[in-house]
């Protein structure tokens, strides 16, 4: 599957916002419309993207549980 396929199921199944999935990924907020428009990343660049695609979204942070 190509790489912009897998980051957008990526995005719906953790219900993410575009932006938040480039600045954790590669810290480029661009990075998903980038890819929707056309540009083709590098091997370094699929490298980190993949490494985030394979990690699950940090729990939001629920304050202190006192």
């Amino acid at each position: 599957m190509a790489i912009l396929g897998k980051i957008e199921r990526y995005l719906r199944r953790y219900d993410m916002p575009r932006t938040k999935f480039g600045r954790l990924a590669v810290n480029d907020p661009r990075l998903v419309d980038d890819l929707r428009n056309g540009r083709a990343p590098g091997p370094e660049l699929c490298e980190r993207i993949e490494a985030q695609l394979s990690r699950a979204p940090a729990a939001p942070d629920q304050g202190d549980a006192r």
